[in-house]
């Protein structure tokens, strides 16, 4: 530019003397500027003052230092949101492993004891939204003042390099995708935690319920027995009179296990020990030996026969599993497993609402016995589970090594109403008298 100003100085000079008929040069220099036809043909100037070399060459350098000290600044501001997005980025993959551990952690929940490798993540999924949240705005908020620096900056002559701008908003971009993406992952853990919570509280809730009904049960006692278990009903005729109603009803099931104790010496066969029937079905749960017949089960009037042989008049643990799927059914003596089968009722669940009657065959729900089928004997601990009990449940029940009601329908005696003169409940021996090598 002072080159220029040098050039066009002389120039108007030099033109200035050819028309005042080259005037004696001065040393001074003069500017031109365009006059009127019929105004003063003379050539007016203005005298400048003269340049000093010296100051302009250092004002210029001044303004170059100037220039590179914004340069540096703006350099040093680059590299500390550099290392800013750097820092970002590793706590943001220490959060993703961190909460990949809590996802496979035996607990499955926030570990109270572990260490949190994230300094400035909180364990709670609520507080690392909202600090992840003010990450994000801090972020937002650095770049806004890189870019009015580099406007300030534009303005005083200096220039931000537009390929870094464009690559801290694409790199703030893809923090911003990581960060939703997280924020999505923790509300699905969250909400998996809310129903986990959800699903133990009913099954808690549950539990207590059915406590507090056996600790109702237990409450209400069992007379004179030992325990409200220890007693056994006594059928000591074959007639349509004498029998035992279970107060309670069974609900729809698609499997069970049967169980009891019973004692009989009654020929020709011990007749009908237990009968579930339902409106339609008199015959929906039927144990039954009658004449020379073996033991039979029926589901559904279906029938299968039962390798058992209790009637030799001493104490015997029985156990009859079933379930729908394919109509398997297992049979148990003594704890032994003495036969099993298939096709029985395939497919058929157990109706719920019926009857249970202890001691006679039911030809319509509640009612209308045959006294040739009416069982004659003892019967104790008759419980039911809507499930297929494992095999060694049955054999700690069968050799006295422990008592298990059933979940369905327990043997209380505040459970069993006896009807007919000369059926009672008694006490029960215990356990080790009942055993077969007792």
């Amino acid at each position: 530019m002072f080159s220029l100003l040098t050039g066009l100085l002389c120039f108007c000079a030099l033109g200035c003397g050819q028309l005042t008929n080259r005037q004696a040069d001065d040393g001074k220099r003069y500017i031109c500027r365009a006059i009127p036809l019929t105004g003063d043909a003379s050539c007016p100037v203005t005298l400048l003052p003269e340049l000093n070399a010296g100051g302009q060459e250092e004002e210029l350098r001044n303004t170059v230092m100037q220039l590179r000290e914004t340069i540096l600044q703006q350099k040093e501001t680059i590299s500390k949101q550099i290392g800013t997005i750097n820092e970002l980025t590793t706590k943001l993959s220490l959060c993703a492993s961190a909460t990949t551990d809590r996802k496979y952690d035996k607990g499955g929940t926030w570990g109270k004891d572990k260490q949190n490798t994230m300094g400035d993540v909180p364990g709670d999924p609520n507080e690392t939204i909202d600090n992840l949240g003010k990450t994000m705005q801090g972020l937002k908020d650095r770049l806004e003042n890189l870019e009015q620096q580099q406007m300030r900056a534009n303005i005083s002559g200096a220039s931000f390099p537009s390929e870094l701008r464009d690559l801290l908003q694409q790199r703030l971009g893809e923090l911003e995708k990581q960060l939703l993406k997280k924020v999505s992952t923790l509300e699905a853990e969250k909400s998996m935690l809310s129903n986990a919570t959800a699903a133990y509280r009913l099954k808690t809730e549950s539990t207590l319920n059915a406590l507090v009904e056996r600790i109702n049960e237990l409450e209400k006692g069992g007379g004179d027995f030992i325990s409200p278990e220890q007693f056994k009903l006594s059928l000591p005729q074959r007639t349509n009179y004498l029998y035992g109603r279970i107060t309670k009803s069974l609900p729809e099931m698609y499997a069970f296990t049967l169980c009891m104790w019973i004692k009989s010496s009654a020929s020709p066969g011990i007749g009908t020990p237990f009968s579930y029937g339902v409106p339609g079905q008199a015959n929906e749960i039927v144990l039954i030996e009658w004449g020379n017949n073996p033991i039979e089960l029926l589901i559904n009037d279906k029938v299968a026969q039962l390798p058992l042989d209790v009637r030799d008049g001493r104490w015997h643990h029985i156990c009859i599993s079933w379930t729908t799927r394919d109509g398997q059914w297992e049979a148990y003596q003594d704890g032994e497993k003495l036969g099993a089968g298939d096709n029985l009722a395939a497919w058929h669940p157990i109706k719920p609402g019926g009857v249970i009657i202890l001691g006679q065959e039911q030809d319509v729900v509640g009612g209308r016995f045959d006294a040739g089928q009416a069982f004659v004997g003892e019967l104790s601990q008759v419980n039911i589970w809507d499930r297929v009990l494992k095999p060694v449940e049955i054999q700690s029940m069968a050799n006295c090594t422990s008592y298990v009601p059933g979940n369905v329908v327990s043997w209380l005696a505040s459970n069993v109403e006896v009807f007919g003169r000369g059926a009672f409940k008694r006490p029960l021996e215990i356990c080790q008298e009942r055993l077969p090598n007792a």
